[in-house]
This record gives C-alpha cells, structure tokens and sequence, in this order.
C-alpha cells in the first residue's frame, strides 16, 4: 500500500489583493490556522414512482450554487491588522487568492469575497488572538499548476 502524499498547514494560503494593476497578493501575517470550505447549495425535489404512485417517493437533489467560506485564526499582528480592518470595513469584495501547495501540483482558487467578521479577542496576560471569516462573492475560479509547470 502506497502512502498518500499530504502537506503540512502551511501550505494552504489565503492571500489578499490590492487595488493596482496587476493585482499583487499578499497573505496577512499572524494567522496560524485557516480553515477552507466548498459548499454546494442544492434544492430538493420529491420524485414520484409513475407505476405506483401511493409508493413514498424519493428526494432528487438539484445544484443550485456554489460558494466558498474561509476562516482562520492566529495572532493579532500589527503587520496586518489594517488589512483586515480596511477589508471588512470596505463595501466592496476585496480580491483574494487561495493556494493550496502540494508536492506535484498547486491549486489555486481566484476571485473575490466579503471580509465577512473580524475578532480580535484578549486574555489578561497573553497575547491577542484575531479571528476572520470571508465569504465569496461570485466565481472562485479554480486551477491545477503542476511543479515547474
């Protein structure tokens, strides 16, 4: 049996853009933990049994949407804490960029998203943790780079 190849936490990134032309992104320091999610929104549709229509009929499912939710957690970084202020105080979706590095191949989703929350949370004594969360806003386009390609 052959071991999956996997990667380590750092090699998911989650970077921000900026206005210029081109757009250069960034990751914002701090952040130690990111989590990314894909969701499919569906809609059910009952399918009735045309031979017998008494029979409990089963659910179909539709895709209706797709979207991608991102949160992370970490330090409050003074590197990078107006970042996320001026991201989530913006009206607009911002451009980011979501990298996931693996040994063979980079996947890489572009598009744009809502700074959704920004935390920043303290404990007497330690240091202040910041947490975000953003939600797409329209296609996260995606693409498979393979190394040295």
């Amino acid at each position: 049996m052959a071991d999956p190849t996997t990667i380590r936490g750092g090699n998911i990134k989650v970077l921000l853009g900026n206005a210029a032309t081109p757009i250069v992104y960034t990751a914002p320091c701090g952040f130690n933990q990111r989590s990314v999610t894909i969701n499919k929104g569906l809609e059910e549709v009952n399918i009735p049994d045309c031979d017998n229509p008494d029979a409990v009929n089963w659910v179909g499912r539709d895709a209706t949407s797709m979207s991608m939710s991102i949160s992370g957690e970490g330090l409050l970084a003074a590197e990078s804490v107006e970042t996320w202020l001026d991201a989530v105080e913006d009206v607009e979706s911002i451009p980011i960029k979501v990298e996931w590095h693996f040994p063979a191949k980079t996947i890489t989703w572009t598009g744009k998203a809502h700074v959704e929350s920004f935390e920043a949370g303290a404990q007497d004594g330690r240091r202040v943790s910041g947490n975000v969360s953003l939600q797409s806003d329209g296609k996260m386009t995606r693409v498979v780079t393979p190394v040295g390609g």
